[in-house]
Formats: C-alpha cells, sequence, structure tokens
C-alpha cells in the first residue's frame, strides 16, 4: 500500500499484528487527545469552550489528572464548574426544580469532549480502511492477517462499513463475511480454551497440560470489552 499522510497512521495501527487493531487506534486517539487536552488545547478558546460545556467522563478525568499536570486540569475544572453553576444551577434557591436544568444535568453527565473526538476520528480512520480495503489485494491482505476483531469493535466496524461513507456496497458483503471471520474464529477459539481451562480444575484432568488455556480469562474480558484486564 502506498503510504499517505492518510494511510501512514492506517499502516501503523495494522502492521503489528497483535490484537486487535482497532483497539489500537482507540488507545492511540485516547492517549492523544487526552495529552492535548491538558497540552496545547489550554491555549485555544475554541476548545476551551467545547471542554467547559462537554466536560470529561471519569475515564478520561482520570486520564487527565494521572498525567501529573496539575494546573491545567485545575484551568479546565476552574472554567466547567463555572459552567455548570451557570447553566444548571438555580438563580435563587427557592421554588419548584427547573426541569430543563435537570434534563442538562443529565445530559451533562453523559458527555466527554474526549470520547467525542475519538469517536469522530475514529469513524473517519474507519474511512481510510475501507478505501485503502476496497482498492485491492496489499491492505486486504495486511487486514486479513489480524490475530481478531474484538466483540465491541466488530459491531463498531459493521455499523460504520454499513452507514453513510462506509463500504462501497460491491465490496461490502466481501468485507463482512472476512470481518466476521477474524472475529468468530478468534471467539471460537477462545471459547475452547476456556472450556479447556474450567476442565482442568477436574480432578480426572489433574497432571494435563494447560495449554493456551492459561490466560483465556484475561484473553476473553480483552475480546468482550477492548479492554486489557
Amino acid at each position: 500500500m502506498k503510504e499517505t499522510i492518510c494511510t501512514i497512521p492506517i499502516n501503523d495501527i495494522f502492521m503489528p499484528k497483535d490484537g486487535c487493531p482497532i483497539c489500537r487506534m482507540e488507545k492511540m486517539l485516547e492517549e492523544q487527545y487526552v495529552r492535548f487536552v491538558t497540552g496545547d488545547a489550554m491555549m485555544e478558546p475554541n476548545i476551551r469552550i467545547e471542554t467547559n460545556k462537554k466536560g470529561f467522563c471519569h475515564r478520561h478525568f482520570s486520564q487527565m489528572f494521572e498525567s501529573g499536570q496539575k494546573l491545567p486540569n485545575a484551568l479546565i475544572l476552574e472554567s466547567h464548574l463555572q459552567e455548570i453553576i451557570d447553566n444548571f444551577m438555580p438563580k435563587k434557591l427557592k421554588g419548584k426544580p427547573d426541569k430543563k436544568q435537570l434534563e442538562g444535568i443529565k445530559t451533562e453527565l453523559d458527555s466527554c469532549y474526549v470520547c467525542d473526538r475519538i469517536e469522530w476520528d475514529m469513524r473517519h480512520f474507519m474511512a481510510t480502511v475501507f478505501v485503502e480495503w476496497a482498492k485491492g489485494e496489499e491492505f486486504r491482505k495486511l487486514y486479513n492477517k489480524q490475530p481478531f476483531i474484538c466483540l465491541k469493535h466488530y459491531s463498531f466496524i459493521m455499523e460504520t462499513a454499513t452507514g453513510k461513507g462506509g463500504m462501497p456496497s460491491k465490496h461490502l458483503a466481501d468485507f463482512h463475511a472476512e470481518t466476521a471471520a477474524l472475529t468468530k474464529n478468534y471467539l471460537e477459539s477462545l471459547k475452547g480454551d476456556i472450556t479447556h481451562f474450567c476442565s482442568m480444575f477436574d480432578y480426572r484432568n489433574k497432571g494435563q497440560e494447560w495449554g493456551s488455556s492459561k490466560d483465556s480469562i484475561e484473553r476473553s474480558i480483552e475480546f468482550l470489552t477492548g479492554e486489557k484486564p
């Protein structure tokens, strides 16, 4: 596959052939945005407006805090907390609750600037994947050499492939079959390993080999959630 500005990240993500490539994509974007939010974004008024409005989920607040940069976190929280006071708290502490404000708080609690940016970028990454896959055999072979697509990202890939700007319809059936094979084949192998793991606790199998079942619990959690335990 000829490398361009768009395809270089795709090559970097798929070349390792280690675990789910879409998990690597998501992790790469997550790390970039957490660094960005607590770094360069501090000087971008438009981004601060967005972070004040959307806030962050617990996962990304935690990662931002763990970055060790306390002042950027404090400045982000200062303006975000003021946004909540201005928009979702009653002006006077009396009377009936404002349903609009309560709905606003519910929406606020479900929003995250980093999550939204990751999802937007991942959909654009997948658009490049679809283009490269449809071009010919080189990337398609690389795609099919992946160990597996985790369950979370199998769902995401197929939802994206069948949506607007997804895989061209003439390639969709083949793409679905090959993506499903990556997920199903690994899932069946994983199920076999878990069954073998369970059987090793039967006294009749004492002394038998654990084989690849030793880490089957950890691999099952990674497959089902997209994250290692």
